[in-house]
C-alpha cells in the first residue's frame, strides 16, 4: 500500500500509467468489449466499473490539454436505441479532475476498435452499461 494512491488501482496498473508518454492512449473497455484479442497490453479490473476506474486513474494521470477531444467514446452504432447515460458520469468526472466541459470526441465502432489495437494498453473492467468504452490521451505532468 501506498499513501495518496486509489487502491482500486493494481501495481500493473499503476506501471502502465507511469510507462506511458505523452500522446499515448488507454481503453477502459466496458463488459462486452473485446478487450483480450484487441490489446496489446492487457490490464484485468474484471468487478470494477468504468466511472469508478477513470475516477482513480484521472487522480494521477493528466488528459492531454494540446488536442482538442483527449477522450473517446464509442459512438451508438446508427439505428441502436441504446441509451448512453453514463455518459453524463464520465462528463461529471473528468470536469471534476481535470477541469474539461467538452473532451470528447465520438468515434465509429469499428473505427474505435482500430484505435483500440494502437492503443498503449487496455484495461478490461466488470461495467455492464453499453457503449460504456472510454480511449484517454495522456496528457504532460507539469512541475
Amino acid at each position: 500500500m501506498l499513501k495518496g494512491i486509489p487502491s482500486i488501482l493494481s501495481p500493473e496498473l499503476l506501471k502502465i500509467l507511469m510507462e506511458m508518454g505523452h500522446g499515448d492512449e488507454i481503453v477502459i473497455g466496458d463488459g462486452n468489449f473485446p478487450a483480450a484479442s484487441h490489446a496489446r497490453r492487457l490490464v484485468r479490473c474484471d468487478g470494477h466499473t468504468v466511472p469508478d476506474l477513470l475516477d482513480a486513474i484521472l487522480r494521477l494521470f493528466p488528459l492531454d490539454n494540446y488536442v482538442a477531444k483527449p477522450v473517446a467514446l464509442m459512438q451508438v452504432v446508427p439505428g441502436d436505441t441504446a441509451e448512453t447515460p453514463i455518459w453524463s458520469r464520465y462528463r461529471e468526472i473528468i470536469a471534476d479532475r481535470a477541469g474539461m466541459t467538452d473532451p470528447f470526441e465520438q468515434v465509429e465502432r469499428f473505427a474505435f476498435y482500430e484505435r483500440a489495437r494502437q492503443a498503449y494498453a487496455i484495461v478490461a473492467t466488470g461495467e455492464s452499461a453499453l457503449y460504456a468504452n472510454l480511449i484517454l490521451k495522456k496528457g504532460v505532468v507539469k512541475a
